[in-house]
């Protein structure tokens, strides 16, 4: 019994960890589409690492291993995409199609896996949707390791990511390595999907991304208290789907997802009745006619 909530708090405290990182990071750089498309891609790194285990007896191979490389390629491959658009005209659309493309190709390569593998896969598909209760030691030193080094990477590079996510094309006329930056930024969003797939599945991981980030940008300026702000909102809405997953005997992904939600939609209402029933005596001096 221990062991059963320790495994599956522990885990919430290191995503919420990284969350708290990388969530305001994808929505300033407004990135959430390409963190879901590496998301759908990691499927297929899911199906062919099973698929080699079984058929070829690769079992130093798993899932979660075949998961960060597709989702680490797929990334330097949106990063490419991304450096070679840079300063053209009508990026969007040739972006958004590279994205959609990498979405839908990679849910097929993972099915088509799946389907070729012998046996009837269930973990796989609790992939899709994701299981915090299904943590093994194994895999709780995986995400310990993750949450290490993601923060960590962040802080080492902090001034050249943040250059580049507020203005890459001012950062590429400074003469800022933004191709670099670039590439660290896509594999730190890989390193953090691969880590969420785990807890919330592949479908919802774009919701605990940015979700409590929303919420935190809504309450603080500041992007310290921004970042600490997301890391509490994440690591809240895992232990409230935690808990009602418990009271409720049902999957903890959907609860925390909607936990994440209400508190975004929280927050913004938030923000909404301080901007209307400001005070105006902060801005009373300026109407003040001047004494002589």
């Amino acid at each position: 019994m221990t062991e059963l909530l320790l495994y599956p708090i522990l885990a919430s405290v290191l995503v919420a960890i990284v969350c708290g990182v990388m969530g305001p990071l994808t929505l300033l750089r407004h990135n959430t589409y390409a963190a879901g498309a590496i998301s759908h891609a990691c499927f297929a790194g899911l199906g062919a690492a099973r698929y080699c285990t079984v058929v070829f007896g690769l079992g130093w191979l798993s899932p979660m291993a075949g998961a960060l490389l597709v989702a680490i390629g797929t990334a330097l491959f949106l990063a490419s995409r991304r450096n070679a658009a840079v300063g053209r005209t009508a990026v969007a659309g040739s972006s958004d199609s590279a994205l959609s493309a990498v979405w839908a190709v990679g849910m097929a390569i993972g099915l088509l896996f799946l389907s070729a593998t012998p046996g009837y896969q269930s973990d796989l598909i609790n992939y899709l949707f994701g299981s915090i209760l299904l943590v093994t030691p194994d895999i709780l030193v995986a995400m310990a390791i993750l949450a290490l080094l993601i923060p960590l990477a962040v802080f080492l590079f902090r001034r050249g990511i943040l250059s580049v996510s507020f203005n890459a094309e001012a950062a590429t006329l400074r003469g800022e390595t933004t191709a670099f930056y670039e590439r660290v930024i896509s594999i730190l969003t890989a390193c953090t999907v691969v880590l969420l797939v785990r807890t919330v599945g592949i479908i919802l991981v774009i919701a605990l991304l940015t979700l409590p980030a929303l919420a935190a940008r809504r309450i603080a300026k500041r992007l310290p208290a921004i970042l600490c702000l997301s890391f509490g909102f994440t690591l809240l809405s895992l232990f409230a789907g935690l808990a009602l997953s418990w009271y409720f005997d049902i999957q903890p992904s959907a609860p925390t997802v909607l936990i994440a939600a209400c508190m975004a939609l929280l927050a913004r209402a938030y923000s909404a009745c301080r901007r209307k029933y400001a005070c105006p005596c902060r801005h009373a001096h300026h109407l003040e006619p001047t004494r002589k």
